[in-house]
């Protein structure tokens, strides 16, 4: 889907995924200490408020424009504090290239690109990871074709842990995890089941004293 699907699809309900954070950016986000985050593919920007919340300065990039104004408007409608540690940016994460070692934080959530394209937005989040700083990869496992429910059905979209890993070995990374996780009770295609996640995390080495 390009840009002008996305903003089809966003245009066409109120709120495609909710105000809430996503599950595993809250498990895995809420005990760092709040610094400078970029959300990449942020959508309308769930995440993102949700970091802001937390003292996050949080540069949200989507390539959706009629997203952005929503994550706008969304930050708007809550404490000015919030929307002022936000900055929106419309831009394709394919193309953004964010500061270089500007943030201890970088976000790649439900990003679906063929693989090709998936490792040039992940390497534009490595080039932007402070040294120390946590890169977190989620999506919809390849294993939720066969054994979960919901996400694209497509399986060159879609990736496993061991594909992440792969995708940025040798680029001064440590994995802290890099796992299969399940959402319960999803509801789609008219049934209630398991979603299959990949969960991956990371943190750039620091340089050596």
């Amino acid at each position: 889907m390009d840009s002008h699907d996305w903003d089809a699809r966003y245009g066409a309900t109120e709120l495609v995924w909710g105000t809430e954070p996503n599950r595993w950016v809250v498990r895995e986000t809420s005990e760092l200490p709040a610094g400078r985050a970029l959300d990449l593919a942020a959508g309308e920007g769930r995440n993102s408020i949700w970091l802001a919340g937390r003292g996050w300065r949080v540069t949200a990039v989507d390539f959706s424009e009629i997203a952005v104004e929503r994550g706008r408007r969304l930050a708007a409608a809550g404490p000015a504090e919030v929307a002022g540690r936000l900055e929106w940016v419309h831009a394709d994460a394919l193309r953004h290239e964010p500061e270089p070692g500007g943030y201890q934080l970088v976000l790649v959530v439900y990003l679906h690109l063929p693989a090709d394209r998936r490792r040039v937005v992940l390497a534009h989040a490595v080039r932007a990871l402070a040294p120390g700083g946590t890169l977190l990869v989620v999506g919809h496992a390849t294993a939720n074709l066969t054994d979960g429910v919901g996400g694209p059905q497509d399986a060159g979209v879609l990736y496993g842990p061991p594909d992440i890993v792969a995708d940025l070995a040798g680029r001064g990374l440590r994995t802290v995890r890099a796992e299969e996780v399940r959402r319960p009770a999803v509801t789609a295609e008219g049934r209630r089941a398991e979603a299959i996640d990949t969960l991956v995390r990371l943190e750039r080495e620091r340089p050596a004293l």
